[in-house]
């Protein structure tokens, strides 16, 4: 019998008596609503003149990789057309240059010939068959351009490129103006419904806006109303040329967090120049991408920026697009409601789940496929040059490779783990139609993600969860918790296929003093079985060893109802987090690019956070993400160690030996974060002959660098596969 191998366990009692009814469902298919919808305001549809939007959800733009090539553009149209389908009534493209300079990489997507027409053309009759409009985003990365042709309005170098860019002359600008409007033409040729100029975040249109990367002393510097030429010239020039019946979106920066950035009154003054200049939508767009404060990560409170798009949209007669952190419907029912925008933009929220809008309109928000935020999978892959997916959903941006059909042959198979890996398995086999049963040693599903989720700033994590339950109870997954499974129990049943998920378990330390009272794992801490005291060593400085710092430094404690399905925690309030960070609050506000003094929260307890190597801390953590979790670990004080030796733990606290001097650090516990190992007993050893197909995946399979990402992709894969 040939034998699978791909991963995740956990321990606890004894199969006994199968203690756990099978799950009924409680919800209906998606797609069949039985009343009116929950957010009346979602799907009022917007009369734009010359044509309607049949709701207020925008998929906004996000490069996925798939735009630059256009051998990829039938995989890219597979993309678009899911999200068409799942019922979405506005999309912006990721970005496309309107020439070489323009580029983001080299040999970036373009629409600059009539040639490119026919690839684009996949795309829109892919959205528009099913009554969405779309629109093309043009982006000129100006000194944002990761090539050496990069141009901007002054010679100034961006700290996230390598290149330092060309002064654009007059006849360069001239140019470069009839290069966007060339490619609006053909934009329109292709069958878009229209073109977002994209003037924010930092690029281009936005670096001429600013008086920060704008020197010129010409008629393109200087004054407020000479630095916005460029941008109006932008739009004067498309509108005369696409004429009135064409979507014109800009996307303007409604505040910088930048040094030297605007003011509200300018934002606003160039929002009613824009108006005037004839776009037909504001959208919004928050922060430099060169700005050393968070916007879009999993800690940023949801919809903590919508107060300075209201502030936009009141100086302003024309739509207004909301974004940034609104990732479920009662958020963007509130915003809309509330009169604080006129639409809704989401874009990784989309990779998350292609059916959002469907879902929400047939009252199932409970089935959505909550975007955390981690950015692991779409962001952190397009700074890889990797093709952008989604981390809660391997199919995003695969869909054309990816098939979930109906199997012809059910099974009766067995997933032996409920974190994230074996439940990611379990509802997919379950989608296809065979009988699945899954087997925790907890009493409750979620694996590591239980870890995971009561970090400060994580607290997304638990809407992951909330959907693997539901997704368990909508395809009648036999769910068994509580539960030891062993070997003889798996010879004893008569199972098709068995999937061996039992994820891992803290890896132990050998030195002296390990089994003192004051030594703990982060599993033990996480969980609240155990609890740090007010001087805590934390070893190892992964991704586990700074959630786990950053877990103390803000209070370290577990809530007994944590792991109940009607919990929800408390996250961070947006005034709190504009605080830490150093955000103007007033909506108005008049300091340049909203920029405030930080007031970070001081740490709850003396906090080391300790790593053998050599070198500066956090080195692994992912690229988007990673800075901020440093960020906050320096605000709050945690004294960082690389290159030392663990040598003993007393109840003095722990030696350590750093450049060869050996010293105590007086610490009441030690939390171990040095790494994890497989639990994998329940595979087949060589020689056995099991009467079932054995596969193995997530943490059961490898241990090293394991995160979520590849869990649930390994899940979904075999799932396929079964």
């Amino acid at each position: 019998m040939k034998t699978f191998f791909k991963s995740t366990l956990n321990t606890a009692k004894v199969f006994g008596e199968q203690l756990s009814a099978k799950i009924i469902p409680t919800t209906t298919p998606v797609n069949q609503p039985s009343e009116p919808s929950q957010y009346p305001h979602i799907f009022e549809p917007l009369d734009l003149g010359f044509t309607t939007l049949k709701n207020r959800i925008v998929m906004g733009s996000m490069h996925t990789g798939l735009e630059d090539r256009f051998y990829h553009y039938g995989k890219l149209a597979a993309y678009f057309e899911a999200r068409a389908k799942g019922g979405v009534g506005l999309i912006v493209t990721g970005g496309i240059s309107p020439n070489r300079e323009g580029w983001l990489t080299p040999l970036g997507g373009t629409l600059n010939r009539s040639a490119d027409v026919l690839h684009h053309r996949r795309v829109t009759r892919a959205v528009q068959k099913h009554g969405a409009k779309i629109l093309l985003q043009i982006l000129h990365s100006g000194r944002y351009g990761y090539h050496p042709f990069v141009v901007a309005p002054s010679a100034i170098k961006s700290p996230i490129s390598p290149f330092k860019p060309r002064q654009m002359s007059v006849r360069n600008i001239h140019a470069t103006i009839a290069d966007f409007v060339h490619t609006a033409e053909l934009a329109k040729k292709a069958g878009y419904d229209g073109v977002e100029i994209m003037g924010s975040e930092g690029y281009l249109i936005n670096q001429f806006l600013s008086a920060r990367t704008n020197k010129r002393t010409d008629d393109y510097g200087g004054s407020l109303e000479n630095r916005a030429k460029f941008a109006l010239q932008i739009v004067q020039n498309i509108r005369e040329k696409v004429g009135e019946q064409f979507i014109i979106s800009f996307r303007l920066s409604m505040l910088e967090l930048v040094e030297d950035g605007a003011v509200m009154s300018e934002v606003i003054a160039l929002a009613k120049l824009l108006e005037n200049a004839g776009v037909t939508l504001l959208n919004t767009g928050i922060g430099w991408h060169e700005a050393r404060v968070p916007t879009i990560v999993t800690g940023v409170p949801r919809a903590s920026f919508v107060r300075y798009t209201e502030a936009v949209k009141s100086a302003v007669a024309i739509p207004v697009i909301a974004a940034n952190r609104i990732n479920m419907p009662d958020t963007a029912e509130w915003i809309l409601a509330s009169g604080q925008a006129d639409l809704v933009q989401m874009a990784r929220p989309f990779l998350a789940d292609s059916d959002w809008v469907n879902k929400a309109k047939s009252n199932q928000a409970n089935l959505i496929n909550t975007c955390i935020g981690c950015n692991q999978a779409c962001l952190d892959h397009i700074f890889e040059n990797q093709r952008a997916s989604c981390l809660v959903n391997p199919l995003a941006c695969h869909e054309s490779e990816y098939a979930i059909k109906p199997t012809k042959k059910p099974k009766k198979i067995a997933v032996i783990g409920a974190g994230v890996a074996g439940l990611s398995a379990a509802i997919t086999a379950a989608a296809r139609g065979h009988q699945v049963s899954i087997y925790e040693a907890r009493p409750f599903i979620g694996g590591q993600f239980n870890f995971a989720k009561v970090i400060p700033g994580k607290e997304e994590f638990f809407e992951t969860i909330r959907y693997f339950r539901e997704q368990l109870s909508l395809y009648q997954v036999t769910v068994h918790t509580g539960v030891q499974v062993t070997k003889q129990m798996l010879d004893s049943m008569a199972f098709d296929d068995i999937i061996v998920a039992t994820g891992v378990v803290p890896r132990a330390l050998a030195i002296e003093g390990v089994g003192l009272p004051s030594v703990m794992s982060y599993a033990e801490l996480l969980s609240g079985e155990r609890v740090a005291g007010e001087r805590v060593a934390v070893l190892g400085a992964g991704g586990i060893g700074f959630d786990v710092a950053e877990f103390l430094a803000h209070g370290g404690a577990v809530s007994d109802k944590v792991n109940s399905p009607d919990f929800r925690p408390t996250a961070q309030t947006s005034e709190a987090f504009f605080e830490q960070w150093g955000i103007d609050t007033d909506a108005l506000y008049t300091t340049k690019g909203a920029l405030a003094k930080p007031k970070p929260a001081k740490a709850h307890r003396q906090i080391y956070l300790i790593q053998r190597s050599e070198g500066r801390l956090g080195k692994t953590l992912n690229k988007t993400t990673g800075w901020v979790h440093k960020a906050t670990l320096k605000q709050m004080g945690v004294k960082q160690i690389s290159g030392a030796s663990y040598d003993k733990i007393t109840d003095e606290g722990l030696w350590v030996t750093v450049n060869g001097q050996p010293q105590l650090l007086r610490v009441d516990t030690v939390v171990l974060c040095i790494g994890q190992e497989s639990v994998n007993h329940l595979m087949p050893n060589v020689g056995d002959a099991p009467s079932a197909q054995y596969h193995i995946i997530g943490g059961a399979k490898k241990s090293e660098r394991l995160d979520a990402k590849r869990a649930i992709k390994e899940g979904f894969e075999v799932g396929l596969l079964v």
